[in-house]
């Protein structure tokens, strides 16, 4: 068992999110930062999906009755990242405010288990769905760790993490609207410098920085929207629809970030500052399958 002392700022059970009910207004939800997940679970003998702690901005303290084998992943929240620990019988994990990026992962050999919904584990915060009762933690939860055998010593190599590290950067495709938005607008789009702004969440960053002018006054009719499709709105400041985005919407979309980059924008916090970059659907795809073969070599044992 997990037993919750202090959950943190904002801290849910994650997996890799529920994909394909869409059309039902269901949003993925999942890892705001799935290759931290991914690396992590990889680290502990884990299945890639399974369940964790996804903790953003401020750790929580979390005791380990039976003992456990946990890592660390995505952001230094004052523990030993990417590396395996062996938490003993009794013992406590206390965590801090962020050193680096939004979010952090805890991620235990045998994963957190709790009842799938729609075939995910994942918390969706804004409908109540999935997760533990739907919920942020709080202090009091207890979880149940999946049963599983002693994972053998693994570890993943600097120069990996490096190749793997979040972006400031953010590349982009064309969206459905692009070719709706004048080239003064682009310019200073693919130009300027934005900054995340406190009013951002798992649903979408808003974005504050050169004003863009959107057609038809940033309306249009309402249309199924991507993960990572960026809107702009009648004031002309974009929107980045991230992991828990409604499925619809009714804003023209000037870009849309590319799979590859997801993971940094996950780990974007209030008042960073980034810049995007078009690349062709083709570089697009070159990008993920690298990310992928990353992660498919990534681990030494």
């Amino acid at each position: 068992m997990i037993h919750v002392q202090s959950p943190g700022m904002f801290t849910t059970v994650q997996d890799l999110g529920r994909y394909g009910y869409g059309p039902l207004g269901v949003s993925p939800s999942g890892a705001a930062d799935p290759v931290s997940l991914r690396i992590g679970n990889l680290l502990v003998g884990n299945l890639p999906n399974a369940a964790a702690l996804e903790m953003t901005l401020l750790g929580g303290t979390f005791a380990f009755p039976d003992g456990a084998t946990i890592v660390l992943t995505g952001s230094d929240f004052g523990v030993d990242t990417y590396r395996v620990h062996e938490i003993a019988p009794g013992g406590v994990l206390k965590l801090g405010p962020t050193r680096s990026g939004a979010r952090c992962y805890l991620c235990v050999a045998g994963g957190i288990e709790v009842a799938p919904l729609l075939g995910s584990a994942s918390t969706h915060i804004l409908s109540g769905l999935g997760g533990f009762d739907g919920r942020a933690l709080r202090k009091g939860d207890q979880l149940k760790i999946g049963a599983h055998e002693k994972p053998a010593s693994r570890s993943i190599h600097s120069d990996t993490l490096k190749k793997l590290a979040p972006r400031k950067t953010i590349r982009t495709t064309i969206a459905p609207q692009s070719d709706w938005f004048t080239a003064d607008s682009l310019a200073r789009f693919y130009s300027g410098v934005y900054a995340v702004t406190e009013e951002s969440n798992r649903m979408g960053l808003r974005l504050e920085g050169a004003a863009l002018d959107p057609p038809h006054d940033g309306h249009m009719t309402s249309e199924g929207v991507s993960l990572g499709a960026i809107q702009v709105p009648s004031k002309g400041q974009p929107i980045i629809l991230f992991v828990e985005q409604q499925t619809t919407g009714g804003y023209p979309k000037i870009a849309n970030v590319i799979s590859a980059d997801l993971a940094s924008v996950g780990q974007l916090r209030p008042r960073d500052e980034i810049r995007f970059e078009l690349v062709t659907p083709e570089i697009a795809h070159d990008l993920i399958c690298e990310q992928e073969d990353l992660l498919a070599s990534c681990i030494s044992i």
